[in-house]
């Protein structure tokens, strides 16, 4: 009788070369309901499951599940689903680790308070923006985005001084995986004049979002260093086209440009000077 073969420990390799067999398919399914319920301010089983493209069985069970830990809540009033308090403390543990957040606040409050408009960070991650916090302008007609919303880079003030700051390769990079896809008539949808747009960036300092993503709204954002002299984040100030003029732009960007060089001394950063080639 021969001695049977001894079997490896371990998971098997061919299951290490694959990103999507690592995942558990229940924790996977569970953080995009999570997602999807943050997006919105309620939403009902039917429609969560139609977005997630789930059996609203399942949906239920780690609906429930998630409730338990307090990550989202059922209102009874409406059976509308919404994110729980505990998502909330677990997102501001970003914050505190992101100094740009936290320190940039009182910076942000007074870019508002100068510009009259709303005052936003954003971050690139995923080869997006992601808006991670904002201050409100006074006035009814304003600019506002949620926290955690995405937007394309390349039709967003912040997204284009990010990109603006960050090697070429990975502007292509984005561009491959996004594309430049058209927003409104003023969208940057070919790469050369995309490219155009980041080095004007790089030597006025500022970018200037000219209705690129929405008609009747403009942007002029600046960047924020970390202590290597790496782009971490942006801070833009965005409003009603009608309020911000050229002129008026001409005016604020370079305000917008010292309220990102305060947040970046804030932080420990170092400041990058207009026309500084990215790194």
């Amino acid at each position: 009788m021969g001695l049977a073969t001894k079997r490896p420990r371990g998971r098997p390799p061919a299951a290490l070369k694959s990103p999507e067999a690592a995942l558990v398919q229940s924790l996977d399914r569970a953080l995009n309901l999570i997602e999807i319920v943050s997006q919105s301010d309620g939403i009902a089983l039917t429609t969560l499951a139609q977005r997630a493209d789930m059996p609203p069985s399942t949906v239920h069970r780690l609906l429930m599940t998630l409730a338990a830990h307090g990550f989202v809540e059922m209102h009874e009033q409406d059976q509308r689903w919404s994110i729980g308090v505990e998502a909330f403390r677990a997102g501001m543990a970003f914050q505190r680790r992101n100094n740009a957040v936290t320190l940039g606040r009182p910076v942000m409050q007074e870019l508002m308070e100068l510009s009259g408009e709303t005052a936003n960070i954003g971050i690139f991650e995923g080869d997006e923006v992601v808006f991670v916090t904002q201050v409100e302008s006074y006035d009814p007609i304003r600019a506002f985005f949620r926290a955690g919303e995405r937007r394309s880079a390349h039709a967003s003030g912040i997204g284009k001084v990010l990109l603006a700051h960050l090697p070429r390769e990975t502007v292509e990079k984005v561009i491959r995986n996004k594309g430049l896809p058209a927003f409104t008539e003023n969208t940057i949808t070919d790469p050369q004049r995309l490219f155009a747009e980041l080095e004007a960036i790089r030597q006025r300092g500022y970018a200037i979002d000219n209705q690129e993503r929405n008609l009747g709204m403009r942007c002029i954002a600046a960047a924020i260093f970390n202590e290597f002299g790496e782009v971490v984040a942006g801070v833009s100030v965005s409003g009603p086209a009608v309020r911000l003029s050229d002129e008026h732009i001409d005016r604020l960007g370079p305000e917008v440009r010292r309220a990102a060089a305060k947040i970046t001394a804030l932080i420990g950063g170092i400041e990058k000077g207009a026309g500084t080639e990215p790194v």
